[in-house]
């Protein structure tokens, strides 16, 4: 009888040990080309290696950020003792057509309690030569209002990001903001919902200056020389997305960011 006894007893400690292991906090990526992953099955089974690298969007290398030697330093936003990212960014979308794709409704549906929710858009819903894409200032902070809402409204916590920065424009040897209004757009829409923000746009144009012109278009973005790459065999000029570099560099940015910020009741501190 002892015997079994310490059997149940036994069963019971371990189911509840069990019980109080903690789930992995999700930290959600939800944007556009500069922050998605182009690994896996974003091209529908295609040789990444082969198609599409180096291109990296920084959202890319986020999990290797999120491991357990460094939650410490982000304790002020998730307290699990392990993070799984969830990077749902993909390329060529404005917050209007992300929404209007169902990749919002997605990210809604599968959020849990305390999940994290880092929004990075401006690039393309500036683009006014492409109106499939194009979201004007009002209508993007509605769409960042949306997202806003509903990561709360599953008790998750909204992280808003001003757009990363393009390689230029340079003036006397520094780069300059080149998203006009959306950049300060998503500024105006911290304020007014008292939400987290990263100002990624000048966190990324002050680090970038200090590196150099010559040395982030090389070795950051994709300018890349004609037969270095099987995936650019004519070489490429582009400077708005990331080589592996580059990618790291900016997810940096975003990680030590995070260290500043903390939630409170109110969601924002």
């Amino acid at each position: 009888m002892i015997k079994k006894i310490s059997l149940v007893l036994l069963l019971g400690f371990a189911c509840i040990a069990f019980t109080n292991q903690q789930k992995p906090v999700r930290v959600y990526l939800v944007g556009d080309s500069t922050m998605a992953d182009y690994t896996g099955d974003y091209d529908q089974g295609k040789d990444y290696m082969k198609t599409r690298y180096p291109l990296t969007g920084w959202g890319q290398v986020f999990q290797e950020f999120m491991v357990s030697d460094s939650l410490s330093e982000i304790r002020g936003l998730v307290k699990a003792d392990s993070v799984l990212v969830k990077n749902v960014a993909r390329g060529g979308r404005s917050t209007r057509t992300f929404f209007q794709e169902g990749r919002w409704r997605s990210v809604y549906e599968n959020l849990n309690k305390n999940d994290v929710v880092l929004i990075q858009f401006g690039h393309n819903d500036a683009s006014e030569s492409k109106p499939e894409r194009y979201v004007n200032i009002e209508g993007y902070k509605e769409f960042l209002r949306l997202f806003v809402n509903q990561t709360r409204q599953k008790g998750g916590h909204p992280i808003i990001l001003t757009p990363v920065a393009r390689n230029y424009p340079w003036e006397n040897e520094h780069l300059q903001n080149v998203h006009g209004e959306y950049d300060q757009a998503v500024k105006d829409i911290s304020v007014e919902m008292q939400v987290m923000l990263i100002d990624l746009n000048q966190l990324s144009m002050d680090y970038f200056s200090k590196k150099g012109k010559d040395y982030v278009t090389e070795h950051y973005f994709m300018n890349l020389p004609p037969a270095k790459y099987e995936a650019y065999p004519e070489g490429q000029n582009d400077n708005t997305h990331f080589q592996p570099e580059g990618a790291k560099a900016v997810a940096q940015m975003v990680f030590d960011a995070m260290k500043q910020l903390q939630f409170n009741k109110n969601g924002v501190k």
